[in-house]
């Protein structure tokens, strides 16, 4: 480190700052700092949050320089600023905007992360581009970047680690935590691939938890990400992540990047909100997504506070715990969650010790002993003694000075200082008579001190509860001896109270009730139990004691009873049996009878209840109850009833039961029904429903809680996902999760070793169906050339994957049409390499000659050079040369319809430019291209077939090396096959044709060269000739022409006929010209011209070649062609056929030949076949050739179809001209049944063709849908689909083709049908079909190679009808729950008449298969297109609901029912009824006299005759009416009266008043009094007086205040009671509740009191127990004094004040040589524990330790 040194004059500031920062010394602390005063204190924070720094200064000592810095800084506010505190490198920049820059204010941004000087104040102006250093350096604490916690101090960057510190290295791991272990989070890492198709665009890559830290997501692929969002609140959000860029989602910073093919999501986190990353579906390819975060663990173990000590001194122990703590909720959960982390070690509990103070010793009481007394102030004793308890718990008794410090406990005590009960009478009943002497009674009570009704109170003391009263009035009959016994209750309830014998805390004997008696008749006896018995008042329990506790006389347990005479006869009685119990029974029958005393009190308080009279047995004499037994009981009167209680019962709830819990645990509902009811008659049970609010009470609770326990775990299953296939057997998987639902309704998430049930399915097999059939492609083969263009190619197999999930190769039929390019596709490689390129005039340069050649005769073998064209005869072998110049002949390359040959066994490619074609065949034509380098010159080569007609060229040339030569021969001769030849010139075909043909130059001479051939005028000998073929060569076709001529003058037939090519393109361009009408006629001519001049060349050049030895014939003479002499007479009848015609033959229906054999073969590339065959595709088969001969008059016309359909022709798909299909390298697709259908005027035929890949089955089948409405019978094929009216014939066709033959077995919904339905081949017959029939038809055909199986759906179709039953239709309008007025429409029309803004339902009854569909209408319109018609369409249509209805919305409505079998209407109209008012007759006079009656006439609201509510005539025009004096005369006289006074007194019974008069009231209005007879005569006077305010008049009570002795609360202050009780004015005591609505006055108050002048006394510490350790310790006196005397007084006197500690620990230094023994008595608990091993139980457990 350089030395400080001091600073020279002009040394900058801060350069010494620099210096101070940046020294260094390798001398220690201790050296450096000695030079230096002590450290100042630290200065004010730079900022108030986000982190700031703050800075110390000392002093150099030492005259010369300290080394060391004088300055020191620490960081400081490390609290997150508020959101609105904005950021502060911002806010320096912002002081700057009042601040002119060069002559203007600018609004300053500030520029972050300058990587040169991060700690300079760099800020932009805003809007341009101006960027500014305003300050050289930030305020200290300014963050160096804006990612880092460096910040810069004095213009220097400082590291700031984690944990705030300056210098710090520490850093946060990867889950935040600052130094942390990376324990608190779990790395994710994973990838996603995109599963999305049409239906499904959008799947959940990952969800992000909250919390989540350094995320990063990468997707390649076409399909797009965006995110949802979800706070901890429950706010979600979503965001679209449409373009690059950073972006704030829920406070987290996402950073996202797009580029083409890829997207790159990043996020530093932590993450404010749970985030789920999605994929939107944007392209055909599938996507991955890479994905990596780091996840928190949320449930995490806390350790918890040391709990409670266990004890409070001796020595305790306590322990902690450890909770699981949920980081999102800050709340503890289950201990399972944390479980569910491996990382989460459950903390072990720690122990330690607690309260090892001694205790000292301390009173022991024994319980209180039983009070003396039960009331009135007993005492009770207690004994108290002094003990001490050892560390391990033991108590023993010690000396009493030991607990001096501690008031000794009281060991006697005052109880049951409560009044001892005593008697209260009530009031005197009524006397008992109204003359004379009677009798009255009162009620005694015996009441205790809480005013309750008791026993306990003395019977000698007992008031008497009966008296002899005297009526003054006298009685006017002969006075009884004795007085009238009360027939009311007084006495029975007196003496019912005075029974009662309750238990009490003094030994009484307690009677239980009577048993019944023991006989039924007669005499008997009835017995009870008597025991004595004590109350326990500590325990509250009652206990039995011996007879002779129990004071005075114990009550009989033994008594006679009568139970009425035996069998009616009158009970004789045995004297001597019953004189113990009745002192004799001769006056028996006489002193006691039965009477009715009251009633007893009424059952029900309202709605009527009932009241039964109470019989009682009397003594006749004394009038005194007696035992009912006393009585004779057959004379008991009967039970007399009566009701009470009338009143309707006010509304109450009335609560159901509450239905069973919803759940069996963790938190079920239960239910039940409330309401408010009205109970009218208990008698009738008539209630009546009220509305809630009727009800007062609060209304219980309707929802309850139920089984508010936690469930055991269990499987919990989530939905199943979707398949993983759409067919052919996939697997669909769902999450199944042990779960355990609380008390509280949450699910708590387990491992699975908590659920012991085995554990649900999470995967099942799914969308078991066969998949449809699929073409499976091969990769592409390598291209075909090496260089320049070629082509590829790949085959394809039809393959089904079934419902097993195995893949099979099916028929290529059962595949969709594969278009060509999916097998072929031009492929360019590098351009080949060539040598340059020479100059015009040494470019090769190939000798050509433009001729035609058109073979007449048989010849084996042909020369001829390039340039030309040549129409020749199947078999010749063809040597064509190419003559060139300047180039070399071994370089010269042959072509074919541009393919490159090459040498085989059919074609031979010669080193020296000649090129050999062996034996022709059809697959030989085409055009052929010699190549010596740039220079190209071509061939065409035509095959001459059967008739003289061209035959058509193949597609393609395939290599016929593997020709078998037994393909020779005969066969060769079906090959050669007519060609109609179709020029733009000749031809009146299709422009498409046209267009068609004339694109291939090799067909330029076609159609000349084919009339050329056709030609009737070629000299005889030269058409003898031209059929003068070997036998075994002629085409079979030819052996049909009758018409053959014989051969003639084989001399001069030429071999080969030459003509120029510039003589045919004369002709053509001549034709070309000529009117289109005249140019088949000129044509003709032309042609003809043209075979005469080709023939005389032909001579001429043939008799310049004989020697005239060789000559042996005269010279041959050429007739004229017929039609160059008939050539005006062809123009003047351009209609006529050709020269020569045959004669009119009769018209006649086409007929097709049919030809029943094998299909032939030509060679393994060509197949010829005729109708009515079937033709086995092989691999190599190159060419189809199907014949169709039809003959008829007219001539048929010839059409192709393939499976039904119109077959369309191509450059590979050719209708020749004898009107046969060639098919050209057949592919699969070309598979089916091809039909000819010949057709003229009268009539058609078809054959069909049968074409199978490989032999395979076939079956015609047909995609149409067929639909029978009227015929009897139908025939379709199979595959179609067939709709019919029941009862129909059905026939399905099923037409199989195979190699061998196909076997067919028909199917019915999958099950095979019975034979007797078969036809002949194939066709299934369906007889009369009903519904029952309906189903799915298969025909299956099977052979070796395979089977087949084509289906056709049979549906029954039933037009629409009227149901014969109707509740279908009527249920559906029921359920609609709308219970409006309803009509069904039916044909004839139904009707329905309603109220004006009335709604209705309009029922459609049908019935008809398929469903018909149901249109409905209002006045011929589609209730749709109805203005002003408010309707609804329900059930599909069977109802029409139509709302406010008016007069404009009546009329016919009417449904339309149709399907594909016919349609049905049904109608209904609605009539509406209108409202209007109506002046009935008078309503009843107003008065019945006087002046005031009138009548007014009545007007209503009519509605079709029934009133109904006046608002519906609102709108009507009110007829005016007039109302009409009624009963004007004198009234009868009446009473009159007025209204009560206020009552005299306002409690205890007042009496009000008022005035009654009698009054006449005049027809004139004027009321008259009259006298009173007037109005007794016709009513009873009313009364003028009645009593009012009859209840008693209360008021509160008291007491005077009691002594001030109660409890101290204060210094000199303690409380004073009195009692305070309601009572009448008149004294007599009632309930407090009397008083109620009263103030009650207070019964407690502070009081001054010289008992309460005390305080806390304390003596000296006493000398402590011990010297050293940890057990010492020393006590004081505590005691309470009376501050004037000093005297001590209870301690509870003082309670108001704390107490002073009586004792502390004393003398705590460790004792030498301590022997090993436990201290503490829990030992055994920190063995168990395993904490020996801790210091601080190790010495204090020595013993139980050093055993273990």
């Amino acid at each position: 480190m350089e030395c400080c040194r001091r600073a020279t004059p002009g040394t900058p500031l801060f350069f010494l700052t620099f210096l101070l920062l940046s020294s260094r010394t390798a001398r220690s602390e201790e050296e450096r700092d000695g030079l230096w005063d002590a450290w100042g204190s630290w200065s004010e924070c730079s900022r108030t949050c986000g982190g700031g720094a703050s800075y110390s200064l000392r002093r150099c000592l030492s005259s010369r320089s300290c080394e060391g810095r004088n300055i020191r800084y620490r960081t400081c506010s490390n609290v997150d600023c508020p959101p609105e505190a904005g950021d502060f490198r911002a806010q320096q920049c912002s002081a700057h905007n009042d601040v002119k820059h060069h002559g203007q204010f600018y609004e300053w941004l500030p520029v972050s992360n300058d990587p040169d000087n991060p700690c300079s104040l760099k800020c932009q102006a805003k809007g341009t581009a101006l960027v500014v250093e305003l300050a050289p350096k930030v305020l200290d604490g300014t963050r160096c970047y804006t990612e880092s916690l460096d910040m810069c101090i004095s213009g220097l960057c400082q590291i700031v680690g984690c944990d705030h510190q300056l210098g710090s290295t520490a850093k946060e791991d990867n889950c935040g935590v600052c130094n942390g272990d990376g324990s608190t989070c779990r790395l994710v890492r994973g990838q996603y691939k995109s599963q999305l198709s049409a239906t499904k665009l959008d799947d959940t890559v990952v969800a992000i938890p909250y919390g989540s830290r350094h995320i990063r997501l990468v997707l390649k692929g076409p399909d797009h990400l965006y995110l949802e969002t979800k706070t901890l609140q429950g706010a979600k959000g979503e965001n679209s992540l449409s373009s690059t860029g950073t972006f704030l989602v829920d406070n987290s910073s996402v950073d996202f990047q797009k580029f083409p093919e890829k997207e790159i999501l990043r996020m530093t986190g932590p993450l404010s909100a749970d985030f789920i990353v999605k994929i939107h579906n944007s392209g055909p390819a599938d996507s991955t997504v890479q994905f990596i975060f780091y996840q928190p663990i949320i449930h995490r173990w806390r350790e918890t506070d040391f709990f409670p000590c266990s004890a409070t001194c001796g020595g305790g122990y306590q322990l902690t715990s450890a909770e699981c703590y949920d980081l999102r909720s800050n709340r503890v959960v289950a201990d399972q969650y944390c479980h569910y982390y491996p990382e989460n070690i459950k903390p072990k509990p720690k122990l330690q010790e607690c309260n090892l103070d001694p205790c000292p010793a301390r009173w022991e009481a024994t319980p209180w002993t039983a009070c003396s007394s039960s009331c009135g102030g007993g005492i009770q004793s207690r004994a108290v003694s002094c003990v001490e308890e050892d560390i391990q718990g033991h108590v023993t008794s010690v000396e009493e000075w030991k607990c001096m410090y501690t008031p000794k406990m009281p060991i006697v005590q005052p109880c049951n200082i409560f009044d001892c009960p005593k008697w209260l009478a009530q009031e005197w009943s009524p006397c008992t008579v109204t003359c004379g002497q009677g009798l009255r009674y009162r009620v005694v009570l015996c009441i205790d001190h809480r005013g309750m009704h008791t026993g306990g109170c003395s019977p000698k003391t007992k008031p008497h509860i009966k008296e002899e009263c005297i009526i003054p009035t006298p009685c006017y009959k002969p006075r009884e001896k004795l007085p009238v016994e009360a027939k009311l209750p007084w006495y029975k309830q007196a003496q019912e109270l005075e029974e009662g014998a309750a238990v009490s805390e003094e030994p009484s004997f307690i009677p239980e009730a009577w048993s019944a008696c023991t006989v039924t008749c007669g005499m008997g006896t009835q017995v009870r139990i008597v025991r004595c018995q004590v109350l326990l008042s500590f325990s509250q329990s009652v206990a039995d004691l011996p007879v002779d506790e129990c004071e005075g006389p114990k009550p009989a347990s033994q008594r006679a009873c009568y139970a009425g005479p035996c069998n009616g006869d009158v009970p004789e009685f045995n004297p001597e049996e019953t004189d113990g119990l009745f002192g004799g029974l001769q006056d028996f029958d006489e002193l006691y009878d039965w009477e009715y005393e009251g009633f007893t009190k009424c059952s029900e308080s309202c709605g009527g209840g009932i009241q039964e009279a109470v019989v009682s047995c009397l003594n006749k004499q004394t009038r005194e109850p007696a035992e009912e037994n006393l009585c004779v009981a057959s004379r008991r009167p009967p039970q007399l009833l009566r009701s009470c209680s009338l009143d309707p019962c006010p509304a109450r709830w009335e609560i159901g039961k509450w239905s069973p819990c919803s759940l069996t645990c963790g938190v079920g509902l239960q239910t039940r029904d409330v309401f408010c009811s009205h109970l009218l008659s208990r008698e009738l049970n008539e209630t009546v429903i009220l509305a809630d609010e009727l009800c007062r009470q609060p209304k219980p609770g309707t929802v309850q809680a139920c089984n508010r326990f936690n469930c055991p775990p269990a499987w919990y299953p989530a939905q199943w996902q979707p398949c993983s296939r759409t067919c052919g057997g996939g697997i669909q998987r769902r999450e199944v999760l042990c779960k355990q639902r609380m008390a509280d309704g949450s699910f708590l998430e387990l491992p699975e070793t908590f659920c012991s049930a085995s554990k649900l399915a999470s995967q099942q097999v799914c969308k078991k169906d066969d998949c449809p059939s699929e073409w499976l492609l091969s990769d592409w083969t390598e291209c075909s050339t090496s260089c320049g263009e070629g082509t590829q190619t790949r085959s394809a197999i039809c393959r089904k994957v079934l419902k097993t999930g195995v893949s099979a190769i099916v028929n290529s039929s059962l595949c969709p049409p594969l278009p060509f390019s999916s097998s072929i596709r031009p492929c360019m490689l590098a351009a080949c390499a060539r040598p340059g390129k020479p100059s015009a005039k040494h470019s090769p340069h190939i000798a050509a000659t433009r001729k035609i050649y058109i073979q007449t005769r048989r010849q084996k073998k042909l020369h001829f050079m390039v340039g030309g064209f040549a129409y020749l005869l199947p078999k010749t072998t063809v040597v064509l040369r190419c003559p060139t110049r300047r180039f070399r002949k071994p370089l010269i390359t042959w072509e074919k319809d541009g393919q490159h040959l090459i040498s085989s066994a059919h074609v031979t490619v010669a080193p020296f430019g000649y090129l050999k074609l062996h034996r022709l065949k059809p697959s030989d034509v085409g055009i052929y291209t010699c190549a010596a380098g740039p220079a190209r010159e071509q061939f065409v080569i035509k095959l001459i077939g059967a008739n003289r007609k061209l035959v058509g060229r193949p597609l393609s040339l395939r290599s016929e090396e593997q020709t078998r030569s037994g393909r020779k021969g005969s066969l060769a001769k079906e090959a050669l096959q007519p060609h109609k030849h179709q020029n733009g010139i000749f031809s009146n075909g299709s422009k498409a044709e046209k267009r068609g043909l004339a694109a291939d130059p090799g067909n330029r001479y076609d159609d000349l060269v084919s009339r050329l051939l056709e030609q009737g005028g070629w000299p005889g000998e030269l058409l003898a000739s031209w059929e003068t073929q070997d036998s075994t060569e002629r085409n079979t076709s030819s052996e049909e022409d009758q018409n053959a001529e014989q051969p003639l003058l084989h001399l001069h037939l030429p071999f080969t006929m030459v003509t120029e090519q510039k003589r045919l393109d004369d002709i053509l361009r001549n034709l070309s010209q000529q009117p289109e009408e005249l140019r088949d006629v000129y044509s003709k001519h032309l042609v003809a011209q043209l075979a005469q001049e080709i023939f005389r060349s032909h001579l001429q050049l043939q008799d310049g070649q004989l020697k005239p030895s060789e000559r042996r014939g005269p010279p041959v003479a050429i007739p004229p062609h017929k039609h160059v002499s008939g050539f005006s007479s062809s123009l003047r009848t351009l209609s006529s056929g050709e020269a020569g015609g045959s004669p009119r033959r009769p018209h006649r229906k086409p007929t097709i030949l049919r030809k029943i054999s094998a299909a032939q073969q030509l060679s393994a590339s060509e197949v010829v076949t005729h109708l009515g065959q079937t033709v086995a595709l092989a691999s190599g088969t190159l060419s189809v050739l199907l014949h169709c001969e039809a003959s008829g008059n007219p001539r048929p016309t010839i059409s192709w179809a393939r499976n039904g359909e119109e077959v369309q022709f191509s450059d590979r798909i050719l209708l020749q001209p004898d009107d046969s299909l060639q098919i050209l390298a057949p592919v699969e697709a070309d598979v089916g049944f091809y039909t000819c259908n010949a057709t003229n005027a009268l009539g058609y035929d078809s054959v069909s063709i049968a074409v199978t890949l490989a032999g395979k089955p076939l079956v015609k089948n047909s995609r149409v849908t067929v639909v029978n409405l009227e015929e009897p019978a139908i025939t379709a094929d199979v595959g179609s689909t067939i709709k019919t009216l029941p009862g129909v014939n059905v026939t399905i066709n099923c037409q199989v083709a195979g190699v061998p033959e196909a076997e067919v077995t028909w199917f019915r919904n999958k099950s095979k049908l019975s034979s007797p339905l078969h036809l002949h081949e194939g066709s299934l017959l369906l007889a009369n079909v009903s519904f029952s029939d309906q189903g799915l038809y298969s025909c299956r055909a099977a052979n070796l190679h395979g089977e087949l199986t084509e289906n056709t759906q049979l549906l029954i179709l039933d037009p629409p009808q009227v149901p014969v039953q109707l509740d279908d239709i009527k249920a559906l309008l029921s359920a609609t729950g709308l219970n409006l007025p309803s009509v069904l429409t039916s044909p004839l029309g139904t009707q329905l008449v309603l109220n004006p803004g009335n709604s209705a339902l309009l029922g459609c009854p049908i019935r008809g298969h398929p469903t018909p569909n149901i249109t409905w209408f209002h006045g011929g319109q589609p209730v749709a297109t109805v203005t002003g018609l408010t309707h609804y369409i329900l059930e599909a249509g069977q109802i029409l609901q139509v709302a406010n209805l008016s007069s404009d919305s009546q009329g016919e409505f009417s449904c339309l029912a149709q399907n594909e079998a016919g349609a049905l209407r049904q109608k209904a109209s609605i009539v509406i009824q209108d409202y209007w008012w109506s002046v009935d007759r008078l309503a009843t006079c107003s008065a019945s006299c006087g002046n005031r009656g009138v009548q007014q006439p009545r007007l209503r609201c009519l509605l079709n005759s029934t009133e109904v509510n006046p608002i519906h005539c609102a709108g009507k025009v009110r007829p005016a009416v007039q109302p009409i004096a009624c009963n004007r005369r004198d009234c009868p006289s009446r009473w009159m009266v007025t209204s009560w006074s206020a009552c005299t007194r306002s409690c205890g019974g007042g009496v009000q008043t008022r005035r009654v008069t009698c009054q006449k009231l005049k027809a004139s209005g004027i009321s008259t009094p009259v006298p009173n007879e007037m109005c007794t005569q016709l009513a009873k006077r009313p009364v003028d007086t009645q009593a009012c305010n009859q209840q008693l008049c209360v008021e509160w009570a008291f007491s005077s205040w009691g002594q001030c002795n109660g409890p101290c609360i204060g210094p000199r202050l303690a409380v004073q009671h009195r009692q305070v009780f309601c009572q009448t004015r008149d004294g007599l005591t009632l309930p407090s509740e009397q008083c109620s609505a009263l103030p009650r006055p207070v019964s407690t108050q502070n009081c001054w009191s010289e008992v309460c002048s005390v305080h806390w006394r304390v003596s000296l510490w006493t000398l402590c127990t011990a010297t050293c350790g940890n057990y010492g310790f020393q006590s004081r006196r505590v005691e309470c004094v009376n501050a004037r005397t000093n005297k001590a007084v209870p301690e509870h006197l003082c309670s108001w004040g704390p107490r002073p500690a009586n004792w502390q620990r004393c003398n705590i230094t460790p004792c030498e040589n301590m022997e090993c023994r436990d201290t503490t008595r829990y030992c055994e608990k920190v063995k168990q524990l395993k904490l020996c091993q801790l210091s601080q139980f190790k010495s204090r457990c020595c013993g139980t330790c050093g055993k273990a």
